[in-house]
């Protein structure tokens, strides 16, 4: 199961990376009216241009991933295991999810190019998480596959970097041996936020530098 959890994260960083690298392209110039959509979603509204199709157009992709790597005695806590896990086992305990590494990102996909459609997304954030650790006793470089920590929902654009935003975010998906209770330390899969889903708003301030 560590395998696959490395296979899904894989062609996530992928397709990031390919849409990352259509970015700038679209960003050059100075003259035409679609230059810069890269940041739509940094509040700045463009209409459809003569070449925008309908469905699937050029530019509905905008993505971003990071990895990180957390140092020994700063593991990132999905909140899974009780922080005095080690009373369970000290080195051994069975609950040992402290993750060394994350890989997260977002996804948006605009499948719309024309019309008031134009306005619709939808959008993705997974975070896989990696590592074994005990705080107090344990410290490795294991990249044990943990869980994905997940959310998704859809936006849709207003006005002056406005965008109404709905947000289903799930609860801990646990990955391989994890899936399982892991003794009296284990708090389950609600994670730090749980299941909820969410209706908002956000506003964009400003103009990225890069």
């Amino acid at each position: 199961m560590k395998r696959w959890a490395w296979i899904l994260a894989v062609p996530v960083l992928s397709l990031v990376a390919g849409a990352q690298s259509a970015g700038p392209q679209s960003a050059q110039g100075t003259n035409s009216s679609n230059t810069s959509r890269g940041v739509w979603s940094e509040g700045v509204w463009h209409e459809a241009g003569a070449e925008d199709r309908m469905f699937f157009p050029k530019d509905m992709i905008y993505a971003w991933a990071q990895f990180d790597l957390s140092p020994p005695h700063n593991e990132i806590d999905p909140n899974q295991c009780a922080g005095n896990s080690y009373v369970d086992g000290g080195a051994n305990a069975p609950c040992n999810m402290f993750a060394r590494y994350m890989l997260s990102g977002i996804l948006e996909v605009r499948p719309f190019g024309r019309g008031p459609l134009r306005r619709f997304m939808l959008w993705g954030a997974p975070a896989f998480l990696f590592g074994k650790n005990v705080p107090k006793t344990l410290y490795t470089w294991s990249p044990d596959a943990i869980g994905i920590e997940h959310s998704w929902g859809l936006g849709i654009y207003l006005t002056k970097g406005f965008e109404f935003r709905v947000t289903q975010h799930f609860l801990f998906d646990r990955l391989g041996a994890r899936d399982k209770n892991l003794g009296v330390a284990d708090l389950g899969t609600n994670g730090p936020w749980g299941r909820y889903m969410s209706l908002g708003v956000r506003k964009t301030f400003g103009t990225r530098r890069w």
